[in-house]
Protein backbone atom coordinates (compact mmCIF):
# COMPACT_ATOMS: atom_id res chain seq x y z
CA UNK A 1 0.00 0.00 0.00
CA UNK A 2 1.30 3.50 -0.56
CA UNK A 3 2.20 5.99 1.83
CA UNK A 4 0.01 9.22 2.05
CA UNK A 5 2.82 10.95 2.23
CA UNK A 6 4.52 9.50 -0.72
CA UNK A 7 3.57 12.53 -3.39
CA UNK A 8 4.83 14.89 -0.41
CA UNK A 9 8.10 13.53 0.00
CA UNK A 10 8.87 13.78 -4.15
CA UNK A 11 8.07 17.20 -3.88
CA UNK A 12 10.90 17.78 -1.43
CA UNK A 13 13.60 16.32 -4.17
CA UNK A 14 12.15 19.09 -7.29
CA UNK A 15 14.81 20.84 -8.00
CA UNK A 16 14.59 24.71 -6.83
CA UNK A 17 14.95 27.37 -9.03
CA UNK A 18 17.10 29.20 -6.43
CA UNK A 19 17.20 29.64 -2.61
CA UNK A 20 14.38 31.39 -0.41
CA UNK A 21 15.53 34.88 1.44
CA UNK A 22 15.34 38.48 1.35
CA UNK A 23 15.43 40.34 -1.58
CA UNK A 24 17.81 43.69 -0.06
CA UNK A 25 17.72 45.09 -3.33
CA UNK A 26 15.10 47.92 -3.34
CA UNK A 27 16.30 49.29 -6.56
CA UNK A 28 15.35 46.56 -8.41
CA UNK A 29 11.99 44.82 -6.06
CA UNK A 30 9.84 48.27 -5.62
CA UNK A 31 9.62 50.01 -9.08
CA UNK A 32 9.31 46.95 -10.74
CA UNK A 33 6.40 46.00 -8.13
CA UNK A 34 4.56 49.90 -8.36
CA UNK A 35 5.14 49.43 -12.07
CA UNK A 36 2.73 46.85 -12.49
CA UNK A 37 0.12 48.09 -9.84
CA UNK A 38 -0.33 51.09 -11.43
CA UNK A 39 -0.31 49.75 -14.56
CA UNK A 40 -2.99 47.69 -13.18
CA UNK A 41 -5.13 50.17 -11.74
CA UNK A 42 -4.60 52.10 -14.94
CA UNK A 43 -5.61 49.87 -17.31
CA UNK A 44 -8.88 48.29 -15.16
CA UNK A 45 -9.64 51.92 -13.83
CA UNK A 46 -9.67 54.66 -16.16
CA UNK A 47 -12.72 53.81 -18.21
CA UNK A 48 -14.94 53.14 -14.31
CA UNK A 49 -13.17 56.35 -13.24
CA UNK A 50 -13.97 58.43 -16.69
CA UNK A 51 -17.69 57.55 -16.41
CA UNK A 52 -18.23 58.23 -12.70
CA UNK A 53 -16.61 61.20 -12.97
CA UNK A 54 -19.22 62.28 -15.61
CA UNK A 55 -21.58 61.44 -13.76
CA UNK A 56 -20.78 63.33 -10.69
CA UNK A 57 -20.21 66.25 -13.19
CA UNK A 58 -23.67 65.86 -14.07
CA UNK A 59 -25.08 66.20 -10.69
CA UNK A 60 -23.22 68.82 -9.71
CA UNK A 61 -23.63 71.10 -12.50
CA UNK A 62 -27.38 70.33 -11.78
CA UNK A 63 -26.89 71.12 -7.73
CA UNK A 64 -25.27 74.50 -9.46
CA UNK A 65 -28.40 75.04 -11.85
CA UNK A 66 -30.89 74.33 -8.70
CA UNK A 67 -28.70 76.78 -6.48
CA UNK A 68 -28.59 79.24 -9.41
CA UNK A 69 -32.64 78.64 -9.48
CA UNK A 70 -32.27 79.72 -6.15
CA UNK A 71 -30.03 82.71 -6.41
CA UNK A 72 -32.82 83.95 -9.06
CA UNK A 73 -35.94 83.27 -6.77
CA UNK A 74 -33.38 85.40 -4.15
CA UNK A 75 -32.87 88.32 -6.13
CA UNK A 76 -36.41 88.38 -7.58
CA UNK A 77 -37.00 88.88 -3.72
CA UNK A 78 -34.41 91.43 -3.76
CA UNK A 79 -36.43 93.43 -6.16
CA UNK A 80 -39.51 92.89 -4.65
CA UNK A 81 -37.89 93.96 -1.83
CA UNK A 82 -36.50 97.04 -3.11
CA UNK A 83 -40.18 97.95 -5.12
CA UNK A 84 -41.43 97.37 -1.28
CA UNK A 85 -38.38 99.68 -0.24
CA UNK A 86 -39.70 102.30 -3.08
CA UNK A 87 -43.44 102.39 -1.71
CA UNK A 88 -42.10 102.61 1.81
CA UNK A 89 -39.46 105.63 0.67
CA UNK A 90 -42.62 107.69 -1.15
CA UNK A 91 -45.33 107.33 2.59
CA UNK A 92 -42.38 108.15 4.29
CA UNK A 93 -42.12 111.64 2.11
CA UNK A 94 -45.83 112.03 3.23
CA UNK A 95 -46.12 111.23 6.16
CA UNK A 96 -42.18 112.59 7.27
CA UNK A 97 -43.63 114.95 9.71
CA UNK A 98 -45.81 112.71 11.69
CA UNK A 99 -43.68 109.35 12.13
CA UNK A 100 -40.31 109.83 10.00
CA UNK A 101 -38.28 107.62 13.16
CA UNK A 102 -40.77 105.08 12.83
CA UNK A 103 -40.52 104.65 8.82
CA UNK A 104 -36.69 104.67 9.19
CA UNK A 105 -36.98 101.25 11.33
CA UNK A 106 -39.24 99.97 9.49
CA UNK A 107 -37.26 100.08 6.24
CA UNK A 108 -33.96 99.15 8.07
CA UNK A 109 -35.85 95.89 9.29
CA UNK A 110 -36.94 95.37 5.72
CA UNK A 111 -33.23 95.60 4.53
CA UNK A 112 -31.83 93.68 6.80
CA UNK A 113 -34.22 90.67 6.77
CA UNK A 114 -33.97 90.78 3.29
CA UNK A 115 -29.69 90.77 3.43
CA UNK A 116 -30.14 88.10 6.03
CA UNK A 117 -32.63 86.20 3.57
CA UNK A 118 -29.59 86.77 0.98
CA UNK A 119 -27.31 85.42 2.96
CA UNK A 120 -28.75 82.54 4.40
CA UNK A 121 -29.43 81.39 0.76
CA UNK A 122 -25.82 81.56 -0.59
CA UNK A 123 -24.66 79.93 2.75
CA UNK A 124 -26.93 76.93 1.61
CA UNK A 125 -26.01 77.24 -2.04
CA UNK A 126 -22.09 77.07 -1.27
CA UNK A 127 -22.99 74.08 1.17
CA UNK A 128 -24.32 72.10 -0.77
CA UNK A 129 -22.32 72.16 -3.18
CA UNK A 130 -19.13 71.64 -1.06
CA UNK A 131 -21.35 68.59 0.55
CA UNK A 132 -22.35 67.39 -3.28
CA UNK A 133 -18.43 67.89 -3.74
CA UNK A 134 -17.50 66.06 -1.15
CA UNK A 135 -19.79 63.14 -1.73
CA UNK A 136 -18.45 62.51 -5.46
CA UNK A 137 -14.87 62.32 -4.49
CA UNK A 138 -15.70 59.85 -1.58
CA UNK A 139 -17.51 57.87 -4.23
CA UNK A 140 -15.22 58.08 -6.99
CA UNK A 141 -12.17 57.01 -4.12
CA UNK A 142 -14.57 53.85 -3.05
CA UNK A 143 -15.30 52.78 -6.64
CA UNK A 144 -11.53 53.27 -7.80
CA UNK A 145 -10.58 51.45 -5.13
CA UNK A 146 -12.83 48.66 -5.41
CA UNK A 147 -12.13 47.91 -9.12
CA UNK A 148 -8.66 48.16 -8.62
CA UNK A 149 -8.59 45.27 -5.76
CA UNK A 150 -11.07 43.39 -7.97
CA UNK A 151 -8.65 43.98 -10.77
CA UNK A 152 -5.13 42.82 -8.87
CA UNK A 153 -7.26 39.94 -7.64
CA UNK A 154 -8.24 38.95 -10.79
CA UNK A 155 -5.04 39.07 -12.33
CA UNK A 156 -3.34 37.39 -9.28
CA UNK A 157 -6.22 34.50 -9.25
CA UNK A 158 -5.27 33.89 -13.42
CA UNK A 159 -1.56 33.86 -12.51
CA UNK A 160 -1.78 31.20 -10.40
CA UNK A 161 -1.40 27.54 -11.70
CA UNK A 162 -1.53 24.52 -9.95
CA UNK A 163 2.62 23.83 -10.60
CA UNK A 164 2.74 26.97 -8.74
CA UNK A 165 0.50 26.90 -5.66
CA UNK A 166 2.19 23.49 -5.04
CA UNK A 167 5.39 25.06 -5.39
CA UNK A 168 5.08 27.73 -3.11
CA UNK A 169 2.91 25.69 -0.39
CA UNK A 170 6.14 22.88 -1.02
CA UNK A 171 8.52 26.09 -0.41
CA UNK A 172 6.68 27.60 2.88
CA UNK A 173 6.41 23.84 4.28
CA UNK A 174 10.28 23.84 3.81
CA UNK A 175 11.25 27.20 5.11
CA UNK A 176 8.34 26.49 8.21
CA UNK A 177 10.47 23.39 9.11
CA UNK A 178 13.70 25.32 8.61
CA UNK A 179 12.36 28.12 11.50
CA UNK A 180 10.89 25.00 13.31
CA UNK A 181 14.89 23.66 13.66
CA UNK A 182 16.04 26.66 14.66
CA UNK A 183 13.82 27.34 17.34
CA UNK A 184 14.35 24.02 18.76
CA UNK A 185 18.31 24.92 19.38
Amino acid sequence: MKNVTDPFVALGYWPSAGSFGFNTDILATNPINLSVVIGVLIFFGKGVLNDLLDNRKQRILNTIRNSEELRGGAIEQLEKARARLRKVETEADQFRVNGYSEIEREKLNLINSTYKTLEQLENYKNETIQFEQQRAINQVRQRVFQQALQGALGTLNSCLTNELHLRTISANIGMLGAMKEITDY
